[in-house]
């Protein structure tokens, strides 16, 4: 069994997400990081942080992966913000090239740096080319309400239904992270594998969203199924780690705090 772990995901400048997140959890929980970069996002501090978005060549991201298969024939992949149709189709023909253990994908649906009719195109393209792909799916409160078509989530039950509606478009996991968004004193997700819905509870950490949580998360759950757990118990160690990365978030002088995966 290998122990790389590998993610395929945008770089984020100040830290918080994306392949740095990614790459820092991995090392946390023991497997060793290799990551392909696919965008580069970095925030505008002259204009209240927005997001600064720019795509990587999809031959350059290609070239990328062809080095980083060929050379440690990782089995377990997470894959994070792709960003374009280009960048969806390239990695989607990488990854149905060659046998995976696992395929997480943490389905980054908008970013804003892009045009509305730009973004709608990414998110089609994900859903048709890469979800049916995956082995486990960790969609959020708002990935998980438009993948499955409905209006907004408010409760237990629609994170279970929206699991099952993810599930019809290939996803052999689903798990619909309740987060700070859904209402009540506690973080809740739902994790669907097919034919059962397993409940996950941890107290909330404050009302505020946090840079990262959803990257460590489904780092975790890549690091977790690397060294062989199934994908449940993989998915609990994820949960555990990013409620205590939450924790221990890390401020900046931006306007939002990062999990940080580690002791401190």
């Amino acid at each position: 069994m290998s122990v790389v772990s590998y993610v395929i995901a945008g770089s984020e400048a100040t830290g918080g997400a994306g392949i740095q997140a990614d790459l820092r959890t991995f090392a946390q929980l023991g497997t060793y990081g290799v990551g392909t970069i696919t965008c580069i996002v970095s925030f505008d501090p002259e204009a209240n942080w927005g997001h600064r978005f720019v795509p990587v060549d999809a031959a350059v991201i290609a070239d990328q992966i062809e080095a980083a298969t060929v050379a440690h024939e990782p089995d377990v992949v997470k894959v994070g913000m792709l960003g374009t149709p280009a960048t969806i189709s390239t990695v989607a023909e990488a990854l149905a090239a060659r046998p995976w253990r696992h395929v997480v994908v943490d389905p980054v649906l908008i970013c804003k740096g892009q045009e509305a009719g730009a973004a709608l195109d990414t998110d089609n393209a994900l859903r048709s080319e890469i979800l049916p792909l995956a082995t486990v799916v960790t969609p959020n409160l708002f990935e998980a309400a438009t993948l499955a078509g409905m209006d907004e989530l408010t409760s237990v039950d629609d994170l279970a239904a929206a699991a099952r509606r993810i599930a019809d478009l290939g996803p052999r996991h689903v798990v619909v992270k309740g987060g700070v968004g859904l209402p009540g004193d506690e973080a809740i997700d739902v994790v669907f594998d097919g034919k059962e819905i397993t409940v996950l509870r941890e107290p909330k950490v404050g009302n505020e969203r946090v840079s990262g949580a959803g990257c460590v998360f489904a780092a975790a759950t890549t690091a977790e199924l690397t060294k062989g757990a199934d994908v449940l118990d993989a998915v609990r160690t994820a949960k555990k780690f990013t409620h205590d990365g939450i924790v221990r978030r890390l401020a900046s002088h931006a306007p939002f705090d990062a999990v940080w995966p580690g002791q401190r």
